[in-house]
């Protein structure tokens, strides 16, 4: 049978029920078969959602499938890689894994099945997206890279560059060996802790492109990704001209005949001379032309591909080893004036004259001029030394070439960090031992002049090396900014995306055009402080980022590199920031407004984006440290907020993809003071949960979707129980933490209920009223919801407040947070009282406002005496003696019912399923008063905005209909009507 199975030729087909397809939770993988010999050998396919895989499921039952096999592939390996699938084996290996109930952890995890295939995880999770997990044809795996090549030489590459050839030698001489070697230290502090930082961050997951961006952007949240990425992206561009001008530079130095126009030339004294000689420096108009060119050649050559850099690339660093060879033994060769005027060897003497600082004017070649314009001190120098220590991301942008990141980038990237720091301390010592610091202040080139055997291979080194890194630069930058591009957060950057596997030409024209914009202003002093700062913000958010996931210490914090503290990073950001306010306050301002900009750029115009970020995790942990700050004790009436619990499910039928009647959102957004405080949205379905459970989750999707559209600050859960009753019970109970539980039940009246001749409402409708006062929950509820006025909808005319019974304020309060509404901040609130005697009306009506004015509440006080009444006068009077008489009708054929059953089944009365006992003249006076207060309402507030009355509860061993009855007769013709029920807590107060 294996035999057989394994000389079958796979194949694909239109009708294969194997074949691709996606859903809600649609993605379904192939059964396990196994060799008689194997322990488990995988396949998977993604499998249409409509369609599910039988556990009996064959290879003959699955058609033909030939997704991952290689054409190329012997027939001898083609057995092997194809399971056999017949005999009581497959069966059983099937079965077994069936019981787990799991996709297989191969499949999961992205492992390669024998047959080659491989899942591919998606480059950036946005929230709400459900990636599939595509299965292509194997291709050669690409050749990756260790840890030298990988990150040490790329790092290596990109720190040693023109700032050391060029500019080194004058940093000591102006600075002094002192404070030279103070200033290496302290740049090299600042990367050393990024290091740290870095290695951490990157050894917690897996890297995708992007380097920095997608670390920061993990750690940090999308929006603070985002804008230090472009600001990193606009300081590799910048970066790219600075090695474009350094190259440039040195070549019209070494060959000055190349120069199309006349060099400029500062007239000094040198080496002690009374006689002022001419310096020579290259014409700014021959660093922008042949800058321009350059960098036009270079953008020829990223466009041929980034297989042929990676090829080239290595090349560039053996002249930057060999020239620092040829430097470091020219300087033990050298002695008193040679290899030229200036030189003294390696002295004892010279060390000590250049030991401190001599800072001075300099014109915009970096010449000494007294008539300079320029001033240098130790702040400036730290802004032009900081790009030699750069270039510590280079590892990290190249992650997915490397055969262990976690190991290699901590172990390369801190290798090559120690490595340029160590060879920087030591050559200021021997450059300042080496000349008289004139001839540090005016050989621009020492490094070329004590080079042996001759200059030219130094000039040639550093051609190369700052060649080598513009190239690097110009292939770096575009990924960068293709990387956020893909991440499809600003829609502004979709020009820039690019399919996997393709060159980002439109970001490398866009990065070409930025670095030929910056090599035309052609001053390479001016230019470092740019790329300073673009790269410090870089490297503060690397710290900063660390910092925070160190501090929260999440669960998923587990990186691998272990020599971390939060402390480190909190030193390396604050060492960041310190050097961008040393080197220029102006354009420290200018760079973190940038960033701040792009940052409320992206938050406004951004796609919203969740990729676990320490942002979120810092808020979860203040969210359970207020949580329990607020412990589990009553609420003091200050610091009382309403949090209502909104019953989303109508009595009847809602449109079709409406999770909740939108005026019920508006009236969530009016209990609110300011938008402060949250609300709950519940809706209850009907089932059993297991069955029911997806159906939950999409409702609770649409239902959040839909709150969200009606900027509603609140959250939405769905609840399956076998009824609504039980369902709400259940609510009433769990829903909340702590003192952040729900404290208000706002619903719908059931207006339908009788229209509809919905018999099980009455039920229902009472039952939740006396679970919510069992579970002390105040409850509101909505008549005459369909005419509530949206947030546009400006009303007129009084609030009319009929407070019956002490509610805690409650009824008082909802008022004024009407008021704080402009659909409501015209009305004039009205407080009606109702009196026993006409003897008790005066002094009620002073003590209601003494209570109100404590409260610093402005209502006119109406006092009304409900003595005693004769219902023949008020027939006369009232027109809701109409609707009195049809509930008294209809109130006794119930009740009559009732009897004939209990009398037929020789059981007492029962209603709703429980023992009832009816006091006829109970339910008269009930109905009396319901009428008599209708009756009150319509004649005092029928032309009101709004009426607030105090909800009686259910009477005790009434059926629910009777009380059903009561209520429609209060709420007869009064168009909209809140019924207010408080519970046992104050919820205003007195005192300040």
């Amino acid at each position: 049978m294996a035999a057989e199975n394994n000389g079958v030729d796979i194949e694909t087909s239109e009708d294969n029920e194997f074949s691709s397809g996606r859903g809600v939770g649609g993605r379904k993988y192939r059964p396990v078969f196994a060799h008689d010999h194997d322990r488990a050998i995988l396949e998977m396919s993604s499998i249409d959602p409509g369609v599910r895989a039988s556990s009996s499921a064959s290879l003959n039952d699955a058609k033909k499938l030939n997704a991952g096999m290689p054409q190329n592939m012997t027939s001898e390996a083609r057995d092997r890689s194809l399971p056999s699938h017949g005999g009581v084996n497959g069966s059983q290996t099937e079965s077994k894994l069936e019981l787990f109930g799991f996709d297989s952890l191969v499949n999961i995890l992205g492992l390669k099945s024998m047959a080659g295939d491989q899942a591919q995880t998606p480059l950036s999770p946005v929230d709400g997206d459900d990636v599939p997990v595509n299965v292509e044809r194997p291709q050669a795996s690409s050749v990756k890279l260790g840890t030298m090549m990988g990150v040490f030489v790329p790092c290596l590459q990109n720190i040693l560059g023109i700032i050391y050839y060029i500019r080194f030698s004058w940093i000591v001489g102006m600075a002094g060996i002192g404070q030279s070697l103070l200033l290496v230290a302290f740049c090299g502090s600042c990367t050393f802790l990024t290091t740290i930082s870095l290695s951490a961050i990157a050894t917690n997951g897996a890297m995708k492109g992007g380097g920095p961006y997608y670390l920061i952007g993990r750690a940090l949240g999308p929006e603070v990704g985002v804008s230090i990425g472009l600001c990193f992206f606009l300081g590799n561009a910048v970066a790219g001209a600075l090695y474009v001008l350094g190259a440039v530079e040195t070549f019209l130095n070494a060959l000055p005949q190349a120069g199309i126009f006349r060099d400029t030339q500062t007239f000094v004294k040198v080496n002690g001379t009374d006689v002022a000689q001419p310096i020579t420096s290259p014409s700014l108009h021959d660093l922008q032309v042949y800058g321009i060119i350059v960098t036009i050649i270079l953008c020829f050559i990223v466009f041929g591909g980034v297989k042929m850099i990676n090829r080239v690339a290595p090349a560039f660093l053996l002249p930057v080893v060999f020239s620092l060879f040829c430097i470091f033994v020219g300087i033990f060769l050298a002695r008193t004036n040679y290899p030229a005027e200036g030189i003294t060897g390696l002295s004892l003497q010279s060390f000590k004259d250049n030991w401190g600082s001599e800072y001075q004017m300099t014109n915009n070649a970096g010449i000494p001029d007294p008539t300079g314009k320029i001033y240098w001190n130790f702040n400036a120098l730290v802004g032009l030394f900081f790009p030699a220590v750069t270039g510590i991301m280079a590892g990290s942008n190249r992650s997915a070439s490397l055969k262990d990141t976690q190991r290699s980038i901590p172990v390369g990237t801190l290798a090559a960090t120690l490595a340029t720091t160590i060879l920087y301390l030591v050559t200021v010592l021997f450059f300042g031992a080496l000349a008289t610091r004139d001839k540090l202040l005016t050989d621009r080139l020492l490094t070329a002049t004590v080079a042996w055997p001759v200059p030219a291979i130094t000039y040639i080194g550093i051609i190369l090396s700052t060649l080598g890194a513009a190239l690097q630069s110009l292939t770096g930058a575009p990924r960068l900014l293709a990387a956020i591009a893909n991440d499809d957060i600003l829609p502004v950057l979709n020009y820039f995306k690019v399919a996997d596997g393709s060159e980002p030409h439109v970001a490398t024209l866009f990065t070409a055009f930025l670095c030929i914009g910056c090599v035309i202003i052609g001053n390479l002093d001016l230019i470092t402080p740019t790329v300073t700062m673009f790269y410090l913000l870089c490297y503060g958010g690397v710290n900063l980022s660390c910092f925070l996931l160190d501090l929260l210490d999440a669960p998923s914090w587990r990186p691998r590199w272990k020599f971390h503290h939060w402390s480190l990073s909190l030193i390396g950001a604050l060492i960041c920031i310190v050097i961008m306010f040393l080197i220029s306050w102006t354009f420290t301002v200018v760079s973190l407004a940038l960033a701040s900009l792009i940052y409320y750029y992206v938050s406004i115009k951004g796609k919203a984006g969740d990729w676990g970020d320490g942002f979120k995790s810092a808020y979860f942990q203040l969210a359970l440290r207020s949580l329990r700050s607020l412990g589990a004790s009553q609420v003091h009436p200050k610091n009382w907020y309403p949090i209502p619990l909104i019953f989303c499910r109508p009595w009847g039928k809602l449109p079709e993809n409406v999770p909740c009647h939108p005026k019920l959102a508006d009236f969530a957004n009016f209990m609110k003071k300011k938008g402060r405080g949250m609300s709950i949205f519940v809706s209850i379905l009907d089932g059993e949960y297991h069955e029911c459970a997806e159906d939950a989750k999409a409702a609770c999707r649409a239902l959040s979707t839909y709150i969200e559209y009606k900027k509603c600050e609140g959250v939405a859960e769905i609840v399956v129980a076998p009824s609504m009753s039980d369902g709400f019970r259940g609510i009433v109970q769990t829903m909340g933490l702590g003192n952040l539980k729900p404290n208000i039940v706002v619903m719908r009246y059931p207006e339908i209920w009788r229209r509809e001749n919905l018999t099980e409402i009455p039920a229902t409708f009472v039952g939740i009223i006396n679970d919510c006062i069992v579970a002390n929950k105040a409850v509101v509820i909505v008549k005459g919801l369909d005419e509530w006025p949206n947030e546009y909808q400006r009303q007129y005319g009084t609030i009319d407040l009929y407070w019956i019974v002490r509610d805690g304020g409650l009824m008082l309060l909802l008022s004024q947070l009407l008021l704080t509404k402009e659909s409501f901040e015209s009305c004039k609130i009205q407080v009606f009282c109702i009196a026993e005697e006409d003897s008790d009306a005066e002094e009620l009506k002073a003590d209601v406002k003494k209570f109100l004015y404590d409260l610093r509440m402005q209502a006119e006080v109406i006092v009304i005496s409900m003595k005693s009444w004769d219902i023949a006068q008020a027939e006369q009077q009232d027109e809701s003696v109409e609707a009195f008489s049809l509930a008294r009708e209809r109130i006794s054929g119930y009740l009559a019912e009732m009897k004939g059953r209990a009398e037929r089944e020789g059981r007492p009365l029962m209603a709703d399923g429980k023992n009832v006992v009816v006091n006829e003249a109970q339910v008269e006076k009930f109905l009396f008063t319901t009428l008599k207060l209708n009756s009150t309402i319509l004649r005092y507030s029928r032309m009101s905005a709004v009426v607030l009355v105090s909800l009686p509860p259910p009477p005790l061993n009434h059926p629910a209909y009777f009380y059903m009855e009561y209520m429609d007769l209060l709420v007869e013709n009064v168009p909209r009507l809140l019924m207010v029920r408080g519970y046992r807590r104050d919820v205003v107060t007195l005192f300040t």
